[in-house]
């Protein structure tokens, strides 16, 4: 097994986006900011903001576009075309590439892709239900990752249909949970089966790290290069466990190549973002690609789950050791 290069991956991953969400090319020219400021000016006061109020589509209201936000995004691609007349390659603007809004959703392509892998995520609980008796050992538990994942997935979509500093945060500390759950869940399949002690510290553990981590981004300073580490960081542990975990039942479980999989693969498709080239269409990014891969990855980890907590259940009836 080769665990070093998805975990460099990541962490190469990471630092790319600390330096694409800090700095902009786009909106700190004096073009883009001329115009916004000219925009809001001429239309977001007094009966023109009215007049632009009473234009506006009811579902741009409930998701929160303002006249100001309108002036950017118009004047984002005012920006855009100048820059493509001079021969220049496309800028970001606002840690972001420019995207063509379908309705209300500012990243149309990522925002599907978000809703898929929440939706892929459901059916195979549902099947998982359907299929695993509530009595196998570990039934609770991935009933309640599989909830901590639908959570994030819901907040991902709601964050790429639109960016604000609400839905930034939630997308980001739910993506976190999950990685943290993921550790819990394998502590519980590896330890905490024949150690329940032991996944209980670890679980409480966990706990105090997430509240620690959101408390810290929340109070005291929304500390991106922080977000990432911290991230790339418990991300190598989970990578590392599982896999152990994998290697070390390579023997004796026949599907435990699909968990090994399923762990590779996330971190290998991680790359993808590192493409970061201009939307294609103003709609396909390299994130977008990336969201729309994981969504098969949803139907391989579940069926492992399925093939697990089936033989754990099994191994309980008949009184054998859980390895």
């Amino acid at each position: 097994m080769k665990y070093i290069l998805p975990a460099a991956a990541t962490v190469a991953l990471l630092l790319a986006l600390v330096t694409t969400v800090q700095s902009s090319q786009g909106d700190k020219e004096p073009v883009y900011r001329d115009c916004v400021k000219l925009c809001v000016r001429t239309n977001c006061t007094g009966a023109r903001l009215r007049g632009f109020q009473s234009a506006q589509p009811h579902y741009m209201a409930l998701t929160g576009w303002t006249c100001r936000d309108d002036c950017r995004y118009q004047c984002m691609w005012t920006t855009v075309g100048l820059y493509q007349a001079e021969g220049y390659r496309v800028p970001q603007f606002h840690g972001k590439w420019p995207f063509a809004r379908f309705l209300c959703f500012e990243e149309p392509a990522s925002a599907l892709a978000s809703l898929l892998n929440g939706l892929a995520c459901l059916l195979m609980l549902l099947r998982y239900r359907s299929t695993v008796p509530r009595q196998s050992p570990m039934y609770h538990t991935i009933n309640a990752f599989s909830l901590v994942s639908l959570n994030a997935w819901f907040w991902s979509t709601v964050f790429h249909t639109r960016d604000t500093y609400l839905t930034e945060k939630m997308d980001y500390f739910c993506a976190t949970a999950v990685i943290l759950y993921s550790i819990y869940l394998c502590c519980v399949r590896t330890l905490g089966l024949r150690r329940p002690a032991v996944s209980s510290i670890v679980g409480v553990f966990l706990i105090l790290a997430f509240t620690s981590h959101v408390s810290y981004l929340t109070f005291v300073s929304f500390d991106y290069g922080y977000n990432m580490a911290a991230n790339a960081t418990i991300g190598l542990v989970n990578l590392l466990w599982w896999l152990c975990w994998c290697w070390q039942n390579r023997g004796t479980l026949p599907y435990w190549w699909k968990c090994g999989l399923v762990v590779l693969l996330l971190h290998g498709l991680a790359l993808l973002e590192l493409l970061d080239f201009p939307p294609m269409l103003w709609i396909l990014d390299a994130h977008a690609v990336w969201h729309l891969s994981t969504i098969p990855v949803h139907f391989l980890f579940y069926s492992f789950l399925i093939d697990d907590s089936l033989y754990l259940l099994n191994t309980e009836k008949m009184g054998v050791k859980v390895e």
